[in-house]
């Protein structure tokens, strides 16, 4: 039964990733954003990683959904507009899926051969304590902890250019009337 449940969530995350991905209008962009970010919270639930899932419930749900979709509702042309993506940023997209697809192909491959050898890299984490998560991430796991950090800063300077280049589009339309 808990495979049948990890199975479902995992499903419906994967789909609300997707269905960000591939919508045009941003406020359904939201919406499967909600869908994936209650989905995770899920997998944290089901991997008994209570506090990990109230984090996601409190932080990404409950607060960065909210600006973003109280962001779009206030803006009132951006309900109505749709994204164009140029040739230039689909060849970088598929260029860097391409890579990360062959990372994680990589890794996986490794961690599958390394699997019948002895136990390498480090222990998982048993203790559930928010003192004992704090201790993993920036011990063991801050590797990780640190290019999470590095993905969520191109993200937010991604965010910055659209918000810049759309204000410069208005501004000059702005002044050609």
């Amino acid at each position: 039964m808990e495979a049948v449940l990890f199975y479902v969530t995992a499903a419906v995350t994967a789909v609300g990733a997707l269905g960000v991905v591939l919508a045009r209008e941003i406020v359904h962009m939201a919406v499967y954003l909600l869908l994936a970010l209650l989905g995770v919270a899920g997998l944290y639930v089901i991997l008994s990683a209570e506090f990990l899932a109230a984090v996601q419930l409190v932080v990404y749900v409950g607060g960065t959904l909210t600006l973003i979709i109280f962001g779009v509702m206030l803006t009132a042309r951006a309900t109505t507009s749709t994204l164009t993506i140029r040739r230039s940023e689909r060849l970088i997209v598929y260029v860097g899926g391409a890579l990360l697809a062959g990372a994680i192909a990589v890794s996986v491959a490794g961690h599958l051969r390394d699997a019948h050898s002895a136990s390498t890299g480090p222990a998982p984490v048993t203790d559930a304590s928010p003192l004992a998560l704090g201790r993993a991430l920036l011990g063991d796991y801050v590797l990780a902890f640190e290019l999470a950090s590095l993905l969520l800063l191109a993200a937010m300077i991604g965010a910055a250019y659209v918000a810049r280049r759309r204000r410069d589009s208005a501004a000059s339309r702005g002044s050609a009337a």
